[in-house]
């Protein structure tokens, strides 16, 4: 899967970079001073390169964690999102992250135990208050989890602290280092979810709507809580009765008392992420949707914006609770 790997050349001898490269011995490995050398350079084509990216061990410095963007959250006043890795195993044509970064390699931060400990320190400035901290930002949570190793190593860190919550935001079905473990009560496997007809238009390399589900059956099975993100939600004809059948089939194997919250928000994109994905791909039928630049950000035209979101909020309250929905305002 991965042929080539840049390592930084002071943490040749970590070792997480150590076990990352046994796994995979006919790998080139070639050393580097900082990541940015690789990752950022401006001559790259991101379409190119993820078919077949590299990965980079790198170790980050600062900005462990960040404050999550207006809008973004799940009822929590306290929310902070951190990013141990950046780019994603899928191909998903309404990522944000191929307007984002220059490179579409797999950038990993192996010193874990940095984010730990400012994590911690956030709980500890605040130990009466419950904070949210979203994993799956600027990557898929679980994708690579049989390499990274993330997961196994942020879950027994996570239940030490008493006021953090975790978030996974996932469209993988990598979750056996979390059934071979207790459920963690202040986690949530959040599953990013589209119609089975769209899902196979823009979705590529991600694991169908249907095993994704199996997924989700098999963690509740054992205990753990989950989140639905229907996000971003894709317009083409007929997605009324598209995002209905979705609802039906997803609600048709989870049980309420073991859901934790449910997202809805539309496509939406900065518009300088917009010019660039729109150069990568100017045959992409997404990108000729009836769309619109409101405050430098590209989202369908405010009607059918309007009627997306009454549609799919309509639906959705049939199912859940109100206190369990939290509409993306962003």
């Amino acid at each position: 899967m991965i042929e080539t790997i840049y390592i930084e050349e002071n943490i040749r001898q970590h070792p997480r970079v150590i076990e990352i490269i046994a796994r995979f011995p006919q790998a080139r490995l070639i050393t580097c001073g900082r990541y940015g050398e690789v990752f950022n350079p401006k001559a790259q084509n991101f379409r190119l390169q993820k078919q077949k990216p590299a990965l980079i061990l790198a170790e980050k410095y600062k900005h462990f964690t960040l404050e999550v963007p207006p809008g973004y959250g799940i009822g929590a006043k306290r929310n902070y999102y951190f990013s141990h890795m950046f780019n994603c195993l899928y191909d998903c044509r309404y990522c944000f992250l191929q307007g984002m970064y220059q490179s579409a390699n797999y950038l990993l931060f192996v010193n874990y135990e940095d984010f730990q400990h400012e994590i911690k320190q956030l709980c500890d400035d605040a130990p009466a208050e419950d904070i949210y901290f979203f994993s799956g930002y600027d990557c898929d949570s679980l994708a690579l989890e049989p390499v990274t190793g993330f997961a196994e190593q942020f879950l027994p860190f996570f239940a030490q602290i008493s006021n953090a919550w975790l978030e996974l935001r996932t469209k993988s079905t990598q979750v056996r280092s979390l059934l071979n473990r207790e459920p963690l009560p202040r986690c949530v496997v959040a599953f990013s979810l589209s119609p089975k007809e769209i899902a196979a238009k823009v979705e590529d390399k991600a694991p169908s709507l249907q095993r994704r589900l199996d997924a989700m059956s098999k963690l509740q099975q054992q205990g753990w809580q989950l989140g639905l993100r229907f996000d971003p939600m894709i317009y083409q004809a007929g997605y009324q009765q598209q995002y209905q059948q979705l609802f039906e089939q997803v609600f048709s194997i989870i049980h309420l008392d073991q859901l934790h919250s449910v997202t809805l928000g539309v496509f939406r994109l900065p518009e300088k992420f917009f010019k660039k994905m729109q150069k990568l791909y100017p045959d992409e039928k997404l990108f000729a949707s009836p769309l619109a630049n409101q405050q430098d950000m590209i989202s369908y035209l405010p009607e059918l914006e309007q009627e997306m979101m009454h549609y799919c909020t309509e639906q959705l309250l049939r199912y859940i609770p109100e206190a369990k929905f939290s509409p993306c305002t962003l």
